[in-house]
Parts: C-alpha cells; structure tokens; sequence
C-alpha cells in the first residue's frame, strides 16, 4: 500500500487529485493537508511513498515548504502539482528537490503517468520543460535574468510586477518595508534594470503573474 501525503489548500483540487491517486493506486492510504504547519507535522510523522505539493500554498510559500521537507525527509519524493506555469517556478523546485513537477493546466492523464514516474522512484518533467533543462538559461538567453535571483528576490520581483506596495509586500511575506526595498534594490543590480517600470514590463513580458 502506497502512503501519500496531498497538500493543497483547495478543497476541491483535493478532491479531484484523490480521485487520480484512487485510479492509480486503488488500496493506497492518502492524507491531506491544507497549511504548511499541518503539511510540516503530517511529513514529520512518517515515512511517506509521495508527497504531492501547490506551490500556491498560504500565499505563495510552497517553495519553502518543499525545501523544508526535504531537509528533515530527503529520501521522500515530492511531486510538484501546481497552479503556477513551468517558466515561474519548475527549475527553482527541481533545484529545491522535487522529483517532478506538473502544471495543474495538464490533463489527468499526464498528471497519473506523473504520479506513477515519481512514486517508482523516477523523475517527472514535460517535454518543453526537457528541452529547457538541456541548455543553460544564462548562456542561451540572456534576457533570463531572474535566474539570477534568489528565491525570495524572485518572489519579491512578481509582487512588484503585480503592482503591489511596498507596504503591501512587506505585509505579505511578514518581512518589513526596509527588507522589501532591500530586495528591490538587490533585484535591480542582479538584473541590471533600472527601474520598477522595467521590472514590471519583464514580469509581464514573461508572464510571471498569476
């Protein structure tokens, strides 16, 4: 019997990935959890075959969720199923240690043939994501200039591209206004832009909003 842990704090995305595992796996045991402390606690209590991972989570804190797992269980496979596009966010969390990661976009199938990669201890990416992981990003496109960034500069960088306030930034990620504006400024000397117009234009040009 497989043990799967489902975070995802959309009850009925749950719902329907239950329904996947079922298909795939008919006698496996899943648990779910809709909060990074619930999914910590859950991920901490025992061995697990699967872990399947939003990205979107409690605000955007998947990424750090991932890392975390993975520092405390580094032999458990985490499967990324995500509101957020391949181009945001599918390299950072291969680097973190995901094993796959899927756009929740895909169709079920691709979704189950995923499942079943990682759970058999394999890697999982789509074709498109394949051929980026073939070629260096810094060599190849030098526009890619938020792969310099580090994660939470990334994060910072689409909150920016959003719209939002420094205040309102700051509010967001519980950090304060004077780490915000620090952020921005190490932003703008890692991409070499010049101001938060262009930082803006990037992150749409690049379809980084949600």
């Amino acid at each position: 019997m497989k043990r799967i842990l489902l975070i995802d704090d959309h009850e009925v995305v749950r719902i329907g990935l239950k329904k996947v595992l079922e298909d795939a796996f008919p006698l496996s045991e899943c648990n779910e959890a809709n909060t990074p402390e619930k999914a910590l606690n859950l991920a901490n209590s025992k061995e697990w075959d699967l872990v399947i991972l939003e990205l979107a989570i409690d605000r955007n804190r998947g990424l750090e969720l991932l890392k975390e797992i993975k520092r405390t269980r580094p032999k458990t496979p985490i499967l990324v199923v995500t509101a957020h596009s391949e181009q945001q966010y599918a390299l950072r969390s291969l680097k973190a240690g995901a094993s796959g990661y899927v756009a929740k976009t895909c169709h079920a199938s691709e979704i189950s043939n995923a499942i079943k990669r990682v759970v058999e201890g394999g890697r999982y990416v789509s074709a498109s994501l394949a051929q980026t992981l073939t070629t260096d990003p810094q060599r190849n496109d030098p526009e890619a200039i938020h792969e310099m960034l580090s994660d939470r500069e990334f994060q910072v960088m689409r909150l920016i591209g959003s719209g939002k306030t420094v205040g309102q930034i700051a509010a967001l990620l519980s950090i304060s206004d004077k780490t915000v504006s620090t952020y921005r400024a190490r932003i703008l000397e890692k991409s070499g832009l010049k101001n938060n117009a262009e930082l803006v234009r990037y992150v749409v040009e690049r379809g980084f909003l949600d």
